[in-house]
Order: C-alpha cells, then structure tokens, then sequence
C-alpha cells in the first residue's frame, strides 16, 4: 500500500511533469552551476525522479529488493517535499495549510519507509504478527517450565 503513491505519482511526473517541473527549476539551475555541461531542467529532473519513484515502488509493492526499493524511495522525499511542498513559501492561509498538511504526509511516508528498511526478513510475517507468535511461545514456554515444577 506504501508503494501505491509512488507508482501512480511516479507516472504522473512521467507523464506530465506541468507545474512539478516549474517548481524543480530552480533545483536544475542550482546543478547547472555546479555542471555547466549536464543536460538538465525542470522537466527532466522531474521526469527522472518521476522514473526513480514507479521503479522503486513497483519494486517495493511486488516485493523484489524491498529495503533497497524503500531505502530509495526514503531518499527521493526530500528534495520532492521542500521542492514541491514549501509551505513556508505560501502567503494565502488555505494553501499553506494545504501545503503543509502534504508536506507533514511526505513527512511521515519517509519514516514508514525508513521502517521498512529496518525488517530484518520482510518475506517474513508482518511484524506485530511476529512479536505476537514470540509473546504467545514465551508464554508457553513459562507453562511449560511451572508445571515441570509442579511435577
């Protein structure tokens, strides 16, 4: 479920980068100066993020490299939240809450990212459902123990 926002907003900046590209400008012009000779604006930095995002979260959402999809995907959200979420920037009171309320999504999208990256085995059971078995086999255990006791 993770994934999904990625691979449908991945095809959109693939598709029509529009306004995300005006906002990526001024990121492309800040390379530019650091490398005169790289082919790049807004478009195309939007574009090849855009690609990063369907790659990573395809790969994510069917399991294949699910750290490294979700390490990548950690990594694409912050230049694609201060870029495309400034709320700071917005002077209509609306917008900027509307801005903020996406920039704070971005926000806790990366920590479940991040998390994602932390599973040891994520082919194993959902975590909580792993901590559960652990709980109720420890308990167990403890049964066991009290009534060698007993005996």
């Amino acid at each position: 479920m993770l994934a999904s926002m990625f691979v449908y907003g991945g095809a959109m900046a693939l598709k029509s980068p529009g306004p995300r590209a005006a906002k990526a400008q001024p990121v492309a012009d800040l390379i530019k100066r650091v490398a005169p000779d790289l082919p790049v604006d807004g478009a195309s930095l939007t574009r090849f993020s855009g690609g990063v995002q369907v790659v990573a979260g395809t790969a994510l959402a069917t399991g294949h490299f699910p750290r490294i999809a979700a390490f990548v995907l950690a990594a694409t959200m912050p230049p694609t939240t201060v870029v495309g979420h400034a709320y700071w920037d917005e002077s209509d009171p609306a917008a900027k809450a509307n801005q903020r309320i996406h920039f704070l999504k971005n926000l806790s999208m990366t920590g479940g990212l991040l998390m994602a990256t932390l599973d040891p085995d994520p082919h194993k059971k959902f975590i909580g459902r792993r901590a559960k078995d652990k709980v109720t086999e420890a308990a167990s255990s403890v049964a066991d123990q009290l009534d060698h006791l007993r005996n």
